[in-house]
């Protein structure tokens, strides 16, 4: 992939209030991120960037190729300012706080800042946070919170602080905005269909997908009756190769959206097909049925992390065979699972296991919440 530019800052910090030139400054926060593929880095890290920012801090965003912004979050979010990556650390300094997003490594001269600081007689040092991939497997406690010394580069002695999402109280949880139940609260589903040209009564079904072996065999069960929202590449392009030409009128190929909009997107579906990190948080939030396609890895290391989850979620046999049917994860005896046929009953099953899962969560802190207390603590 060739980096493309980020584009120029989306936004400034906001308004101040009245009264606000006796309190102390706003924390700052500088994030880095390397998009890998398939823009859910930047998709965790925009949502990072923007809660923090509405919890009170103000943050920049370094990243590599930020062209996704210009359709994830067009109107950017107040206190978050989006900056190429870096060569150079800025001439203000670095931030109170630095995050390393998925483990990529800030640049050298960023690290020299790092260091300069610490030394400093006048600064404290910055706390400095390593945020890892989502995962519900038992390492993830034992690691969370966990520090690394530096021995060697710029920034040798230095400690850099290991921080774990994940669904349990000895992790440090998801994102979620502080108004998110809000959002869910006011939002109109019939009015949201009706939009999109779908009835109430509709079995709706949103596609947001790598290559799952099973496609073909949940188009079939599903049956013509069954409206598909296909979002825009990998799964826009599978259902072009696999499905016959014209696309059958019960499949509606989406455009780019912002985040908002793809989770309302999710709260209008009775089933949602999601990928990677960022949108099994958002099917997750959204309480409704979903089947979650893991990012594949080579060795299969995947399939105990997708074990892993389901145990979490405590899932009913059928939403374990679906996983399995539509992630390819073979049976005990080498064979591939059938893909469950999907019944109002079945829906109502899963949809009930995911409240479970959902109402547990919410009564944790989110992930903004803990790096912030976390920040404070190490400061």
């Amino acid at each position: 992939m060739t980096p493309s530019p980020a584009p120029p800052p989306t936004a400034t910090s906001s308004t101040a209030s009245p009264g606000s030139a006796q309190r102390s400054p706003a924390p700052l926060w500088d994030i880095f991120c390397q998009v890998i593929d398939n823009f859910g880095d930047i998709g965790v890290c925009w949502r990072l960037a923007a809660d923090l920012a509405q919890r009170g801090c103000q943050v920049r965003l370094w990243v590599d190729d930020g062209s996704a912004l210009a359709w994830m979050a067009p109107q950017g979010a107040p206190g978050v300012t989006v900056h190429r990556w870096p060569d150079a650390a800025p001439a203000s300094g670095v931030a109170e706080v630095v995050v390393e997003a998925f483990g990529c490594e800030i640049p050298a001269a960023f690290q020299q800042a790092l260091a300069a600081r610490a030394q400093s007689p006048t600064q404290k040092a910055s706390v400095w946070i390593n945020l890892e991939y989502l995962s519900a497997e038992d390492y993830v406690e034992r690691c969370h919170r966990l520090p690394s010394r530096l021995m060697s580069g710029p920034a040798a002695g230095l400690t850099r602080w290991f921080f774990y999402p994940g669904f349990s109280t000895g992790t440090g949880g998801l994102l979620r905005e502080a108004d998110l139940p809000q959002r869910q609260a006011d939002f109109d589903r019939s009015a949201w269909r009706a939009r999109h040209g779908l009835q109430d009564g509709d079995l709706v079904f949103s596609l947001f997908c790598y290559e799952p072996p099973a496609f073909l065999q949940a188009f079939a069960s599903a049956g013509s009756a069954t409206q598909w929202l296909v979002t825009p590449g990998r799964a826009a392009a599978l259902v072009q190769q696999l499905l016959p030409q014209p696309l059958p009128g019960q499949v509606r190929l989406l455009p780019p959206c912002s985040q908002p909009e793809f989770d309302e997107m999710l709260w209008s579906c009775d089933l949602n097909f999601v990928r990677g990190e960022d949108s099994l948080v958002r099917a997750l939030w959204a309480g409704l049925p979903f089947v979650w396609q893991i990012y594949p890895q080579d060795d299969h290391a995947h399939h105990a992390k997708l074990e892993a989850f389901l145990d979490w979620l405590d899932a009913p046999d059928s939403l374990r065979q679906a996983h399995a049917a539509w992630n390819g994860i073979p049976d005990a005896n080498g064979s591939a699972p059938a893909w469950p046929t999907i019944t109002p009953a079945l829906l109502a099953q899963w949809a009930q296991c995911v409240q479970a899962a959902r109402n547990t969560l919410q009564s944790q802190p989110s992930l903004a919440e803990q790096l912030m207390a976390f920040a404070g603590e190490k400061c």
